[in-house]
């Protein structure tokens, strides 16, 4: 029984990755199909300028929004647990609500919402304030606050699990010797609450770095990301054996990042 776990994970995890890995030193056919050559130019464009800054642009995004997330659900995840514990569980299920409905729904109903035909245009309307529609729908500020509300979660799950086991006699403790809030958010629990702050961290950053359908949605398609390059090469370009370096690149960056973090809190 001990050796199934293994075999799923060597089935489903191991093997797709070594196919992906494999692809990668492959040649483009002429129409789109694989040629058994080897070629080490599909990571050799990687580094052109253009797939550099789409790289740049995906980790910058990734980081805005892990961070803000962890600003946000520190703080989220601290007020619930001093709440009665049924208040406790029924915010729990308001988080965990979103998760019952499709990604893309709810990105849809976001964009309904500042549409034209929306509330928010209503009252921009009747407020006789000029605005444009489409860059209300359609705009950097909106992709961060789609990503940040989408994954948002993510933090406040580890945080209230962590927070609900932390001991309040050290905040107690820390008052009594004259301690600000300031003072105990950033000496005492904090360095206390690495590895879950770590979890949360990196539990927004993996799937953020990869993300392309919410920029695509809410930022009209205006910026190519990771994501949309890597799609792109698959679906549209079909040029798989690049489409398969990139994506390998993007897992060393990524297991490189979050063994860097690990490193660095051990």
């Amino acid at each position: 029984m001990k050796r199934i776990p293994l075999a799923w994970y060597l089935f489903f995890f191991v093997a797709p990755l070594l196919i992906v890995a494999l692809t990668s030193f492959l040649t483009r056919g002429t129409y789109g199909g694989l040629v058994w050559e080897l070629n080490v130019f599909n990571f050799v464009r990687i580094f052109d300028s253009i797939y550099l800054s789409i790289f740049w642009r995906s980790l910058v995004l990734a980081l805005t929004t892990a961070f803000l997330c962890l600003i946000l659900g520190f703080p989220i995840a601290w007020a619930m647990t001093s709440t009665a514990p049924q208040t406790r569980n029924f915010l729990l299920f308001l988080f965990a609500l979103p998760f019952l409905s499709n990604l893309i729904i709810r990105i849809y109903a976001l964009k309904l919402f500042l549409g034209q035909d929306g509330p928010v245009s209503w009252l921009l309307t009747r407020l006789q304030i000029p605005f444009d529609a489409y860059a209300l729908t359609s705009n950097q500020p909106l992709v961060i606050f789609g990503m940040v509300t989408t994954y948002l979660p993510f933090v406040i799950f580890p945080m209230y699990a962590a927070l609900q086991k932390f001991d309040d006699s050290l905040i107690e403790a820390a008052q009594d010797l004259g301690a600000g809030w300031m003072e105990i958010i950033f000496k005492i629990m904090l360095p206390l609450l690495k590895l879950p702050l770590l979890t949360g961290f990196l539990m927004v950053f993996i799937p953020a770095l990869g993300e392309f359908v919410i920029p695509d949605l809410l930022g009209g398609a205006k910026v190519m990301l990771i994501g949309n390059l890597i799609t792109e090469q698959f679906l549209k370009a079909r040029d798989w054996p690049f489409g398969s370096a990139l994506t390998v690149v993007l897992i060393l960056i990524i297991a490189g990042f979050s063994r860097g973090l690990r490193d660095r809190e051990a």
